[in-house]
């Protein structure tokens, strides 16, 4: 039965994670438009406001949904716990949500108005996630180790 699923698990897996990269891509160029304000004036406030919609609406659901179905997928497929390249691409996603606690961890403070990075850092920071991505993908593709 649960192999018969797994087409579909796999499919949506690669939505969610779509959702999630899209949102963990956006959210610190929120954050940098905020920042680039002063706390409480129009822009900050907006991009406050946008960043707290995109958490809610996508970037909790996705991470969320990317886990529980990529865990669906690999209790399938059981062989993989052995292999290197899984082993490493669990790691990227492990990277992939510190990164996303990191986001949502700074972005907090700089909601409260004692930001302590950067806009030139925060933009720095926004491509680790996509680094993070093309690598993992490589390692699910191409399964080099």
């Amino acid at each position: 039965m649960l192999a018969t699923l797994y087409p579909w698990i796999k499919a949506l897996h690669l939505v969610f994670v779509v959702a999630w990269m899209a949102g963990l891509l956006m959210l610190p160029r929120l954050r940098i438009y905020q920042l680039n304000d002063e706390p409480g004036g129009k822009l900050f406030e907006e991009m406050k406001t946008a960043s707290a919609r995109l958490r809610k609406i996508i970037l909790t659901p996705a991470i969320i949904m990317v886990w529980a179905l990529g865990l669906a997928l690999a209790i399938i497929q059981a062989g993989v716990w052995s292999e290197g390249w899984f082993h490493a691409k669990l790691a990227l996603v492990l990277v992939i949500s510190g990164l996303h606690g990191y986001f949502v961890a700074v972005g907090r403070r700089i909601d409260a108005g004692g930001a302590d990075i950067s806009s030139r850092q925060l933009r720095m920071m926004n491509e680790a996630p996509f680094v993070a991505m093309i690598a993992v993908i490589v390692l699910v593709i191409v399964r080099p180790f």
